[in-house]
């Protein structure tokens, strides 16, 4: 069996990484965007790319920036569609995608809250379409999650499902759309209960993210919460819920909700970190949060292969 070829459509920051994923899992890669000047530096930006990640070559030269949207559809069996998050822009270049794009090619949205019904609803080719939502940075962080529409075709969410586990994400696969997926859902909680938190004068900014990078997020980087509260308790998840779950049920109950998102308390964390005010000190912090993960990923990569 060939190797799926794959199509990027919008090579901005988001495009670039998936690029990097695909051809970093062997496969070869078409990129297209309507900017010709960023066309025009992709080359230089994978390169650089591989170089910063300590890569093979050759994962570059598996990318090939084409002319036109027709070009990099030919032949492909995924297309990773990276435009901007607007719905009437995903609506008009989706209905481009289905219009050209070969039968039997999936086509995957990255948006990261519209969800596929929103712009594939009308086209004949519903059936073919899901959103996978990555993490940014994809390249470094591999969760995608693959979100259906009402449409969406079983067998095409198997298919997609097996491309991106190929290239060594890790897709999780929804049942059903729902908005903002799951990743999403999970932090808008966390972040709710953690602003008010800070806006009330519970803790202070620093100390809210030491709890959660010193605390939950020591586990969490290598066992998710679920298995975590199984561990919790002697006789596990039931005994856990026995114990807790009154006094945790309660704490859910008084969480915050969407008035602790506020223009005052983003002021207040704002001042925290005067490092990101400028879009030049949100690029250099960007750039050593990127090395963090890579470290990161790398040792967990080394820590499942020792666990085998």
């Amino acid at each position: 069996m060939c190797d799926p070829e794959i199509a990027i459509v919008g090579a901005g920051l988001i495009g670039r990484a998936w690029a990097y994923v695909f051809a970093r899992g062997g496969l070869t890669v078409r990129a297209w965007d309507p900017d010709t000047a960023r066309l025009d530096r992709l080359p230089a930006e994978m390169a650089a790319m591989v170089a910063e990640a300590g890569g093979d070559p050759a994962i570059a030269g598996r990318i090939r920036p084409v002319a036109s949207l027709e070009a990099a559809l030919e032949g492909a069996a995924l297309v990773q569609e990276n435009g901007p998050e607007r719905l009437e822009v995903k609506r008009e270049l989706f209905a481009r995608l289905d219009g050209a794009a070969p039968p039997d090619t999936i086509l995957a949205s990255s948006s990261s809250a519209l969800p596929a019904s929103a712009f594939s609803a009308d086209l004949p080719g519903a059936r073919r379409c899901l959103v996978a939502h990555p993490v940014n940075p994809p390249h470094l962080i591999p969760v995608v999650e693959l979100c259906p529409s009402p449409a969406t075709a079983p067998e095409v969410m198997d298919r997609a499902e097996a491309i991106y586990a190929r290239v060594g994400q890790v897709p999780v696969r929804l049942s059903r759309e729902i908005e903002g997926f799951v990743l999403n859902r999970l932090q808008a909680a966390l972040l709710a209960e953690a602003l008010r938190l800070v806006d009330e004068g519970v803790c202070t900014v620093q100390g809210l993210d030491d709890t959660v990078k010193h605390g939950l997020g020591r586990r969490w980087a290598f066992m998710g919460p679920l298995e975590t509260i199984s561990l919790n308790a002697p006789q596990g998840v039931p005994d856990y819920m026995r114990r807790y779950g009154p006094t945790l049920g309660r704490l859910a109950d008084d969480a915050a909700r969407g008035a602790a998102f506020s223009a005052a308390v983003a002021d207040r964390i704002a001042a925290a970190f005067p490092h990101s005010a400028t879009p030049d000190g949100v690029r250099a912090r960007s750039a050593w949060r990127d090395s963090e993960l890579a470290a990161l990923d790398s040792h967990l990569k080394t820590r499942a292969e020792k666990d085998r």
